[in-house]
């Protein structure tokens, strides 16, 4: 799923790229995927495509002086830029992987995709970003957020550190990889409950995701839509590195599966040297 860091690189890519072409059009393939109505997207056609920006892990796409194509690219989704799209013919409904495509004035544009059956992608035609539900729902922001304020954040909800810190309604933008990230760089159990994390911890794992999160945009922004996948992956320490060796001490990178997602960690870095079995089956490590 593209998080904080490749959402921002994508809107850095669109303000390179395509911020002051013409929209000549938006066409729509996956009708689900469009969630508004009013105003129509047909009210893109002949306006300028004045900016683009990020809130949280959706991409905000500005459309003339008060239009706004909001995007959330789920966990498959992805933006794939075309310097030239082979032919002018409309896309026709339920075109693959095709979701969204903007067409520019200088034969440019872009598709929104999704890959996979399960389609999650959901687009929003908007006067303003904050009319997205989603977006209403936003916590303070990952790379906004100040050492108190995130302790404050993380402390409103009794829960499993892992969990609160991807909850997109307490803290905005961290998703499953860069939180793996996060707490193996600040040597803390993906297990610890939030009401026993000791001040000088929850500073350590704000700093934590300070320094993977600001990396990781460092490394992404300036790279072309078409390699941020492989950059993200090159600069992952532990998540989807199951049976690698830990980067820091050397140990294996173990795994714990839930039902539709799983979590990788470091035992010598992050849980004292115990391995965590499966979390249904086995006491947690705190």
């Amino acid at each position: 799923m593209p998080e904080l860091p490749e959402v921002e690189a994508l809107a850095a890519f669109l303000r390179e790229r395509a911020v002051g072409h013409t929209i000549d059009r938006i066409e729509v393939s996956s009708l689900s995927a469009l969630k508004t109505f009013d105003p129509p997207i047909t009210a893109a056609a002949g306006q300028v495509l004045t900016g683009a920006s990020r809130h949280g892990k959706f991409l905000d796409i500005h459309v003339g002086a008060d239009l706004h194509l909001v995007v959330h690219l789920a966990r498959a989704g992805w933006l794939h830029y075309r310097d030239a799209f082979n032919a002018k013919t409309p896309l026709k409904p339920g075109s693959g992987p095709i979701a969204v495509r903007v067409r520019l004035d200088d034969e440019s544009g872009f598709d929104l995709t999704e890959a996979g059956t399960k389609k999650s992608l959901a687009a929003y035609f908007v006067t303003d970003p904050r009319l997205v539900p989603g977006i209403a729902r936003l916590g303070p922001d990952a790379l906004a957020v100040s050492a108190d304020e995130f302790a404050e954040a993380m402390r409103s909800r009794r829960g499993q550190i892992k969990g609160v810190l991807t909850d997109q309604t307490i803290l905005a933008g961290v998703g499953n990889a860069y939180s793996d990230e996060i707490l193996h760089a600040a040597k803390l159990s993906p297990f610890a409950l939030t009401n026993k994390i000791t001040d000088d911890v929850m500073a350590r794992l704000h700093a934590a995701m300070r320094a993977v999160l600001t990396g990781a945009v460092e490394r992404s922004v300036g790279q072309k839509a078409a390699t941020l996948k492989s950059e993200k992956r090159s600069g992952l320490a532990v998540h989807a590195r199951t049976g690698l060796p830990c980067p820091v001490c050397g140990d294996t990178v173990r795994e714990v599966s839930f039902a539709d997602t799983s979590l990788q960690y470091c035992p010598t870095c992050q849980t004292g040297g115990k391995p965590l079995a499966d979390r249904r089956l086995s006491k947690l490590v705190r």
